[in-house]
């Protein structure tokens, strides 16, 4: 991971907001995916795929920790997202269905 010297606080502030609309890109792109896998899938319960969702938290957690980032952030933010995109992989799963 590279990151630039910032000389002022604006630069460090410019820096901080430019990840920051990184991030919500990412989001934003990972939601879409969330939508397509719905469209694989047979089930509610196989959306809510708990096993996944343990995995995945379980390598953000680790990778959090190799990046010297706080684990208990990272799966409290990937809890959060993760519950809302679960929420919107349902609502496109039973769309897919009423069709």
């Amino acid at each position: 991971m590279e990151i630039e010297k910032c000389t002022t606080l604006e630069d460090a502030r410019e820096k901080i907001d430019a990840v920051d609309e990184e991030i919500v890109k990412l989001i934003a792109k990972r939601n879409e995916y969330i939508k397509q896998i719905a469209h694989f899938k047979t089930s509610v319960e196989e959306v809510k795929a708990e096993d996944r969702i343990s995995d995945v938290i379980s390598r953000a957690r680790e990778q959090a920790i190799s990046l010297g980032l706080s684990p208990n952030l990272v799966n409290d933010l990937f809890v959060r997202m993760i519950d809302a995109m679960v929420e919107s992989e349902i609502a496109e799963f039973n769309n897919a269905k009423s069709f």
